[in-house]
Order: C-alpha cells, then structure tokens, then sequence
C-alpha cells in the first residue's frame, strides 16, 4: 500500500475537508484539517475489491450474511487480540457512537450519573446529555505527560445516582495503551460502586511497537456481568462513513435488556457494511494494518520530534492511535493566543482540547492520519507559527 500516495478529498463531502473552513476559519485550499479523527488513506484493495464485485452485481436488496460476518468477527478478536467471543454476543448498530447511545437506552434511565474519565473522547459527553442522564467528570492524572488513573479520589465522588462508567481503551485523545494492572483497577472500582462498564475500544488495531491492547472482556471473565464491549473495524481500515459497529456482550443475562431495545427499534446493519467488515477482518486485511501501523509510527515520530523541540509545547507519548495530544501550557499563552497560532497563522484545524473535559483547557488534539509529506508540512507550519518561542 502507498500511504504516501495525495487523496483530494475536498469537493466529495468530507467532513474534515469541507467543514473546515466554516467551523475553523480554514480554507481547505490553504489549510491541513487534524481534527476528524478519520484518515486520509484509500481503504485496503481487500474491501475495495469487495465493494467493487457488490457494485458490479448491481443489486442491494436483503441480505442474510450473519455467519460469516460473526465468524469474520471472532477469527480477527482471536487472532489479532487472543479474546475469545461467543457468536451470541455480537450485536451490530450504527457505529460506535450510536452504541454508547444504545447502552444508555437499555441500562440508564433519566437523570442516572455516568461517569467519564477526562479528558476523553467528546461524543460521550454529548449523547450522554442528549439521553438526559447526567454526565460526572472523574479527572485523571497527567504525570508528566502520561495519564493515570486515580480511583482513591474518584471513590469519593461516586453518588447513588451512578450507573455505569463509559471507559476509552485505548485512550483517546491522550493515546495510552492500559496496562493489564490498570484494566483490574477499572473493573475493581465498578464492582465497589455496582457500576456496569462500557468500553469503547474502538482504537484496538491501532497500537505501536513495544505495546499490546488487552481487551476488557478478557481481564476478569469473572467480572463480565457488567462489561459491554465497543468495537468497529471504521478506525482501523477508514470506514468510519459506513457505520458498523459492534457491542459485544459476553453475559447472556446482560445482553437480554441490549437485545430487547434492538428489537424494539427493529435496527440492523446495512449490507455494504458487513461486506466490508467480512473482508476487513480477514489476513489480507491484518497485513494491511501491520503497514498502516508501521506508517503511523513514522508519522508518529516525524510530528514529536519537531513540535518537541518547540519550546513550551510537549506532545503526549503515543502508545495508540493516530491522535497527538499537544499541551501548550508551557507556552504561558491564554487558550485563545495559541489556539489562534495555529489556526490563523499555521491555518492547521486541531480539536479544542476543553471539548474533551476537565483536564483538556492547555490542549489540542491533531490527527496525524494522513500522508507523510501533510505532517511535514504542519511541522514546518507549527515551527513557523511559534518562532518567536525558540
């Protein structure tokens, strides 16, 4: 695969490209969108081909393709992840998002705690308080630029409203692989406070060298009477604009209330959707993701190394993902000045950090999923943009 190889994608819809200028004041003439976290890679020849047959064919009418796409499932969590899943246990929605949406509907009612620990993803925070229940932000520690977990103070902000903890594995934005020891202390902390534990591992696939995801559903078998699990195959093969995502619910007893609102909702997944994630979770497909990675660290690398060298800028350690999380706190600029350097003067679109919560006011989270020649430039940019600082 040539990741290096420039995909236009402006004029085609994209968000990241075409929104950018209306939500960020940069032309996507001009400008480098780091902010949607999709990347700008042509997915693996495996599912465009597939795509490709499904289209020749012509016809999209009802499909029935439930055991290969489970069977697909399960081959790639052994392989990939040594977690063993039952085929009874999938259940298919409309992304990740749309799940986390789904967890509340079936377990949380109306004004029940959830509880993030912050910063995290933002689209938690936002379907929780569209769901009307009530968000509770448990900070975590950064120590130095890596983020521990503190249970010892988030017990002592637990309340009998809480429900259910919505946990990000890997971390997204600050990029943290959890260690097997820091899995059982999440675990531990939902059965003192009868919490049931959402975990969003959407990032999965996308671990670097010297790191190994341990899924939750495989710490304490034990302990899965409360664990849903999230995943997809839309980060790890860019497919994020078709939807599919998986909830995944080991406990039988735990999954009736899950299938119970699906079945009320009458909700399936779509035909192009499982194709693709038959074809995705296959061995061509897993060697395309050992290139992706081997890409992605590179880019990786290539991004720390220059905004390091910034003085007053430190970008977080990646263990995962593509999303660099940038503190500027040492910069001794409000949010707004170097908020405004980057994006006036560098005219690279970055996520706010306080739309990830408490903890994110110095940050900005920059996607480094596109072609390596893209992350130059903004290094040279971001190096431009704070000259003054060297």
């Amino acid at each position: 695969m040539n990741f290096d190889e420039l995909v236009d994608r402006r004029g085609t819809d994209c968000a990241k490209w075409d929104r950018m200028e209306a939500i960020y004041g940069v032309s996507a003439d001009e400008g480098i969108p780091m902010w949607v976290a999709d990347t700008d890679f042509k997915a693996p020849d495996v599912i465009l081909n597939k795509i490709g047959e499904m289209v020749a064919h012509g016809v999209f009418g009802y499909v029935d393709c439930s055991k290969p796409y489970t069977d697909a499932i399960r081959w790639w969590m052994q392989t990939r992840h040594d977690w063993e899943v039952a085929p009874e246990a999938i259940f298919t929605t409309t992304g990740l998002v749309n799940a986390v949406g789904m967890c509340l509907d079936a377990y949380t009612e109306a004004g029940d705690e959830i509880l993030l620990f912050t910063p995290v993803y933002h689209a938690f925070a936002k379907v929780i308080r569209a769901a009307g229940r009530v968000v509770v932000e448990c900070p975590m520690v950064n120590d130095n630029g890596h983020y521990e977990l503190d249970f010892d103070a988030w017990d002592k902000q637990v309340s009998d409203k809480a429900k259910m903890v919505v946990f990000c594995s890997p971390h997204n934005p600050g990029g943290r692989v959890w260690t097997r020891t820091e899995l059982q202390g999440v675990i531990d902390f939902c059965k003192r406070h009868d919490l049931l534990l959402v975990s969003d591992e959407i990032h999965h696939d996308l671990i670097y060298p010297g790191q190994k995801h341990i899924p939750m559903a495989a710490v304490d078998t034990a302990a899965n009477d409360r664990v849903i699990m999230l995943t997809a195959p839309s980060k790890t093969f860019n497919v994020a604009g078709l939807h599919t995502g998986n909830v995944i619910i080991p406990d039988a007893g735990l999954r009736a209330p899950f299938a119970d609102r699906m079945e009320a909702l009458h909700l399936s997944p779509n035909s192009i959707g499982q194709a693709v994630a038959i074809a995705a979770y296959s061995p061509e497909g897993a060697a395309w993701v050992d290139e992706l990675m081997e890409y992605l660290d590179g880019n990786r690398k290539l991004f720390d190394a220059a905004v390091n060298a910034i003085p007053g800028l430190k970008s977080m350690p990646l263990e995962a993902t593509f999303l660099a999380w940038v503190d500027f706190s040492d910069t001794g600029m409000s949010r707004e000045e170097f908020t405004a350097r980057v994006e006036k003067d560098a005219k690279i679109a970055a996520n706010h950090g306080p739309t990830f919560g408490l903890g994110g006011d110095s940050f900005l989270r920059f996607n480094l999923g596109t072609q390596r020649a893209r992350i130059a430039e903004a290094c040279e940019r971001l190096k431009a943009a704070f000259a003054d600082l060297q």
